[in-house]
């Protein structure tokens, strides 16, 4: 049974929850995820571990309220226990001298850059931080990033802050300055896709952390398998991060979508209880 020490809302419908997990904090690594359960009979989610102290072996994840797990999740308050959770998982994000980098992030992927942004800054590179979101009430974590950015770009869609529209503006930002010579993105599919589309006419490496269905977490059950510049890939295992100009995103959307009808019928017999 592992310790909730904080479960809180910081946006609509998005929360964080911190527990008191020492074998991960001492072990993770930037880009890294862990899988929990809420209690025995529950499923296995993972999420991405968004900030840890080795010291008070705490770890930070963010996630978003969609789903009867989910959900059930946001219930739990302090002091309440989770069934397990395990990792590091995953393999940690790339982490290099490359000079200037862009890290983008929306909805869950604001709090999931922030620790590459971190890495990135403490291995010398100039690290810009993109986030995007539908208004200026979605947006979080923007002084944690600024501590490890060199400049911080807002995109909401109704402009409410920052630049207004959306990650399609990637592309004129591109255009403005220097090139980066890499671009990190991280949320929700449809963002990485678009993100990757605006990358390639400046051929930059872009790198993607893959949200896909997943439930072991080591390889052993073959749901979280991709196509990877026409390659089979297992995104608990080979990634999660992959570059974004060589995924299959089309199959990747089939694939999340495989479930669906199930997800939202589970969560509507759960709230109907």
């Amino acid at each position: 049974m592992v310790k909730i020490l904080e479960n809180k809302m910081i946006v609509p419908n998005i929360c964080t929850i911190t527990v008191f997990a020492p074998e991960i904090a001492g072990s993770v690594k930037a880009g890294q995820f862990a899988i929990l359960r809420v209690d025995e009979d529950g499923e296995r989610i993972p999420l991405t571990v968004s900030d840890w102290d080795a010291e008070r072996g705490t770890i930070t994840m963010v996630y978003v309220m969609v789903g009867k797990t989910t959900q059930k999740l946001a219930t739990l308050t302090t002091n309440d226990t989770l069934a397990t959770v395990v990792g590091p998982l995953g393999n940690p994000m790339e982490i290099d001298l490359f000079g200037k980098v862009i890290c983008i992030g929306g909805c869950y992927g604001n709090a999931s850059i922030y620790p590459i942004a971190r890495a990135l800054k403490e291995k010398g590179n100039r690290v810009t931080s993109i986030i995007e979101g539908r208004s200026s009430y979605m947006l979080y974590w923007q002084e944690k990033l600024k501590t490890v950015s060199d400049q911080l770009i807002v995109i909401t869609r109704d402009g409410s802050q920052g630049k207004a529209g959306h990650i399609g503006n990637l592309k004129s930002i591109l255009a403005a300055g220097t090139p980066p010579d890499r671009v990190i993105v991280n949320g929700c599919n449809y963002l990485m896709m678009r993100a990757a589309q605006e990358t390639l006419p400046f051929k930059i490496k872009t790198i993607v952390s893959l949200n896909t269905l997943m439930i072991d977490g080591t390889g052993m059950c073959g749901v979280c398998r991709v196509t990877v510049n026409s390659s089979t890939k297992f995104a608990c295992v080979d990634g999660p991060h992959f570059d974004a100009h060589e995924v299959d995103w089309d199959e990747l959307a089939q694939r999340r979508k495989a479930y669906l009808s199930e997800e939202v019928q589970t969560l509507r017999s759960s709230m109907a209880q």
